[in-house]
């Protein structure tokens, strides 16, 4: 919202705060009629100012620290640093996860997990024909602090390093971030092994990323959870072992 006292409301005043809002004040400002009442009546909408309990950078409560639901979070991390995107327009940004429309169940997913980390804000979940995509995605200033590893060109072109805050979160939910991430970036199939004459089919898991740093954060929480791994090619991770595989099926399972 333009600040009653900037250059958005062109010298004019607006109405008293106890009098009634006129059409031209909430056209000058462009801010739904309840958003504009509150501030008028003094009571300044969520995430509206910055205080001393918030972000220097966006001026949204420091949630990221110690009040982010940590699963979720971890979760939309790792789409994150699979398929999304932090866009940045005039006034804010916007989240935008990629996904393929073959899968609804990991749509809704995302769009429950972007709704518990940001859950003042509207979730959008676009299908873009004829491509066989869903863009799931999410206007906030404050995502550029909370996915600090947003940046110009590829993630497989610069440094992706989580922070340490970020860790503390990710040690405590390694499932859940390794599910994202294998849900924007991996696979389970089953792998077809002959053997003296007999066909043999096992599960096994792929995670391919042509970032060595995504990669790298992906090992390290295989490792926290203690699942076998090794790598197979320049960008492909797997794991194939009958106790990893099933280690993973308690929290991954085939893509839905």
């Amino acid at each position: 919202m333009r600040c009653a006292h900037g250059a958005g409301d062109r010298g004019r005043p607006l109405a008293r705060r106890d009098g009634p809002i006129a059409a031209s004040d909430r056209r000058r400002l462009r801010d739904p009629y309840n958003t504009l009442a509150k501030w008028l009546r003094g009571e300044l909408p969520r995430y509206a100012h910055h205080g001393a309990s918030g972000c220097e950078a966006c001026g949204h409560p420091v949630r990221h620290r110690d009040e982010l639901p940590g699963a979720a979070y971890a979760y939309l991390l790792g789409l994150y640093l699979g398929d999304g995107h932090v866009a940045p327009f005039p006034r804010t940004t916007c989240l935008r996860i990629y996904l393929d429309a073959a899968y609804p169940g990991i749509v809704g997913e995302c769009v429950r997990a972007m709704r518990r980390v940001m859950p003042a804000n509207r979730v959008n979940a676009l299908r873009r024909p004829p491509a066989n995509c869903v863009v799931v995605s999410s206007y906030s200033q404050a995502w550029p602090c909370l996915l600090p590893q947003h940046g110009p060109g590829a993630k497989h072109a610069r440094r992706i390093a989580l922070e340490a805050w970020q860790r503390a979160i990710t040690a405590a939910h390694a499932g859940s971030l390794v599910r994202g991430l294998i849900h924007s970036d991996g696979s389970r199939f089953t792998n077809p092994v002959t053997r003296r004459g007999r066909r043999y089919h096992y599960p096994r898991y792929f995670f391919a990323n042509a970032s060595q740093d995504i990669s790298a954060i992906f090992c390290e929480h295989l490792d926290l959870l203690e699942i076998e791994w090794r790598p197979a090619g320049s960008r492909n991770i797997s794991i194939a072992r009958r106790a990893s595989v099933a280690r993973l099926d308690e929290f991954v399972g085939p893509k839905r």
